[in-house]
């Protein structure tokens, strides 16, 4: 565990290669406790396969990603991840509960029963996402922005360090978003630290203190006023970027 002044996560050069081709080159930054960083980029542009790097599901070809002051594979169970697309069948006859309570499955072990404090953290995770009342309903029978919000109250049951989110916000309805968002500021208060992946900016400048901007290799890594700036944008979607209100919007080139 790293001590109070070494960060959460650094990204040391970090370069990623599936086989002979390069997916991701040159990262490098750092996330410290309480503070998020968004992942900003393209389709295709490296961010979930930078994740995958940091939950150690991908080898580091180069350089170094250090998690906790280890390497992502020791210190994945303090790691919680929440994927664009879950794979638990919406059929499977599981309650919102149910799926939360997997969350404390690696503290427990998966062949022992979660005792009343295993219950009581999923609960207040359930409650966290405002779902509480939801509790008792079959997982597949809830709407989008709702699996997703119980999604992640899996993960916040899991008291992770690190919380990785890969795509949260999409498709999912104001009312869902505005649960993510305070949820995740709960656990930045309570000194996780968070990385998210999202295409919306506007989102990136609310609630990341820093913007990894991607596409292959690194444009910026630093606060959203210095990282999401027209210049940058337009180098790294390739299209011009134009500034409105404060907040950015891309407008690709025909």
């Amino acid at each position: 565990m790293p001590s109070n002044n070494e960060p959460t996560l650094v990204f040391d050069r970090v370069t990623v290669a599936y086989g002979s081709v390069l997916a991701l080159q040159d990262v490098h930054g750092e996330v410290r406790a309480g503070e998020a960083v968004a992942l900003v980029g393209p389709n295709g542009a490296g961010k979930s396969t930078l994740i995958k790097a940091i939950l150690g599901l991908v080898p580091v070809a180069r350089g170094a990603i250090t998690v906790l002051g280890g390497s992502p594979a020791a210190s994945r169970s303090k790691v919680a991840y929440v994927p664009q697309a879950d794979t638990l069948d919406e059929d499977f006859p599981i309650s919102a509960a149910g799926v939360v309570l997997m969350g404390r499955y690696r503290s427990v072990g998966w062949l022992r029963r979660p005792g009343r404090t295993d219950k009581a953290i999923a609960a207040d995770a359930l409650d966290q996402v405002g779902l509480a009342d939801r509790a008792k309903d079959r997982f597949g029978t809830l709407s989008g922005g709702q699996r997703q919000r119980v999604l992640l109250a899996r993960a916040i049951a899991q008291q992770p360090k690190l919380l990785l989110l890969d795509e949260p916000f999409n498709g999912v309805d104001a009312v869902s978003q505005d649960a993510l968002l305070a949820a995740v500021a709960k656990l930045k208060a309570d000194g996780a630290a968070v990385v998210v992946s999202t295409h919306d900016l506007a989102l990136a400048h609310v609630s990341c203190e820093e913007v990894c901007l991607l596409n292959k290799h690194q444009f910026g890594f630093g606060p959203p006023d210095a990282t999401l700036t027209p210049e940058l944008l337009q180098a790294a979607y390739g299209g011009q970027a134009l500034e409105l209100h404060g907040d950015h919007v891309i407008v690709s080139r025909p």
